[in-house]
């Protein structure tokens, strides 16, 4: 349950973020947001992470509707981690799933709108950022505390001796 309400949460900020740029942004048109650092810039990304695939959008939208029911039986059957931890991590990862499928379901592209002003790099959303943080996130877990956090929830010490 706690991680059902963390994904409608993530996906409800998402979504109503999008919805406020694509109803005060003009299409291409930027706005400062953080002086120096970012800026809100509303774009209509056809494609996936830097636009690749941008000419198959059905494909995408089926990618991520089969990412989204594949990361909810992990959550709920718990395959692969039964640790809060490394479930909130995928459960970022299945909001931001859920969020940019909900824009490529509706409108066949996704609202972008975070734009970096100190680097040139992809203009984003909060989807993707819960896709990357919460991947990152899951991958630092799984690497570093997968093994101790594991063990003890199956009565195993990190040595996988009984406890």
């Amino acid at each position: 349950m706690l991680y059902a309400l963390l994904v409608l949460a993530l996906v409800a900020v998402d979504q109503v973020v999008k919805y406020l740029v694509r109803a005060n942004i003009p299409l291409g048109e930027s706005i400062p947001f953080l002086p120096h650092i970012m800026d809100l810039t509303y774009v209509q990304n056809t494609g996936a992470a830097f636009s690749i695939f941008r000419e198959h959008t059905w494909i995408l939208t089926l990618v991520s509707l089969v990412v989204s029911i594949l990361l909810i039986l992990v959550l709920v059957r718990k395959w692969i981690t039964r640790h809060v931890l490394g479930r909130v991590c995928l459960a970022m990862v299945l909001a931001g799933a859920v969020g940019n499928l909900i824009d490529r379901a509706l409108f066949h592209f996704v609202t972008d709108m975070f734009q970096t002003t100190f680097i040139n790099f992809a203009v984003f959303n909060v989807a993707d950022i819960c896709v990357v943080v919460g991947g990152i996130a899951f991958c630092l877990y799984y690497l570093l505390l997968f093994d101790k956090l594991e063990g003890k929830e199956h009565g195993h010490d990190a040595s996988g001796a009984e406890s």
